[in-house]
């Protein structure tokens, strides 16, 4: 009921406020924030800086965004125009609307396979305005760095927390060579789910010249659960029912149907790579790709493991679940998953934690 009426309060509020502009600021537009996005995505998406829609709604740049919140969008002229590119966290690049991976390769002197590559992204995938996407070196080219010996170089399918060096070390090659063979730098991220080439100097007994086949994963196939019914699931896992509830409100508002330009799917946004790991090692039972209810068991069995990995720390789980556990230990949480975090842990007490 206080919820209730502190939103009324706030509608009123915005209402008045709306009403206090400026003839001139009748062009101006509005965005209803959805789970998952950010003050800096949100910008992006518009063409603007995160200052000048900060500006407009009475916000710092480094505010965090509550979902069901509308934001004022200040009219094309108020902050960075829609053609300059907006920087990227670790000076990687922002997706500005109508971008396309073929376009930014273009810009940057790459080739789209090794762009895609180094985001662990397929070349036809369609970019989502207000991405970060990682840039190769110019130049770099995916067929390039194929060697003629190719038909006898191993593969290895990247699984939750490892990291490039990591693989390197378990068979026996400089971190340099693994990342050149795949169109990466040394600094580049392992992401779960991609397939790497391991080059033909690799011993022959560390990896199997055919990794083992990864299942097709999840089905966004629409339809939702409630929070009731998504903590049930949870707590039958070991995950606690709160967290991986305000996962799940996070990830994609409880909408089995969400797809991310990642591939991760479903309510709890499960990529193939995790639920064939989930599947492999965490469970007994057969997971149906289709159904919404093993999608969060998927996902909760897979918190729950991050849980018994970080000695209890949610916020770490938390990370982990979103960027990588090895990474997070490696490099520690990034600035996006920081705020992912923070966000979690602040839906978490609207769900009973």
């Amino acid at each position: 009921m206080v919820t209730a009426m502190r939103l009324r309060l706030s509608l009123i509020a915005a209402l008045s406020c709306a009403a206090a502009l400026p003839a001139a600021a009748h062009a101006d537009a509005t965005h209803l924030v959805v789970p998952g996005e950010t003050l800096s995505g949100i910008a992006a998406a518009n063409g603007l800086s995160p200052q000048a829609l900060a500006a407009a709604n009475g916000l710092s740049p480094q505010a965090f965004v509550i979902s069901g919140r509308s934001l004022v969008v200040p009219s094309a002229g108020a902050g960075t125009s829609s053609g300059a590119a907006i920087p990227a966290p670790l000076g990687g690049y922002r997706v500005r609307l109508g971008d396309t991976l073929s376009q930014i390769a273009l810009e940057h002197d790459v080739s789209v396979a090794a762009l895609a590559a180094a985001n662990g992204l397929l070349p036809e995938t369609h970019v989502v305005a207000g991405a970060s996407l990682r840039l190769p070196g110019p130049g770099t080219t995916a067929s390039t760095t194929t060697s003629t010996t190719t038909s006898t170089a191993a593969s290895h399918l990247v699984v939750p927390g490892e990291t490039l060096s990591g693989i390197a070390a378990a068979n026996g090659i400089t971190l340099a060579s693994l990342a050149s063979a795949n169109g990466l730098t040394p600094r580049s991220f392992a992401i779960a789910g991609t397939r790497l080439r391991i080059p033909s100097g690799a011993p022959a007994a560390s990896v199997p010249a055919t990794s083992p086949a990864i299942s097709d994963g999840p089905v966004a196939t629409g339809g939702r659960l409630t929070a009731a019914q998504i903590g049930a699931i949870a707590g039958q896992t070991g995950a606690p029912a709160s967290l991986a509830t305000a996962i799940a409100w996070q990830e994609s508002g409880f909408n089995n149907g969400a797809l991310s330009v990642a591939n991760a799917r479903g309510i709890m946004q499960v990529i193939p790579a995790s639920w064939d790991y989930v599947q492999r090692n965490l469970t007994t039972t057969q997971l149906n790709p289709d159904s919404p209810a093993d999608n969060v068991r998927a996902g909760s069995l897979l918190l729950a493991r991050l849980l018994r990995d970080t000695g209890g720390d949610a916020a770490t789980a938390v990370a982990a679940y979103y960027q990588g556990l090895g990474s997070v230990r490696r490099i520690g949480m990034l600035p996006e998953t920081r705020q992912y975090v923070a966000n979690v842990l602040a839906l978490r007490s609207r769900f009973g934690g």
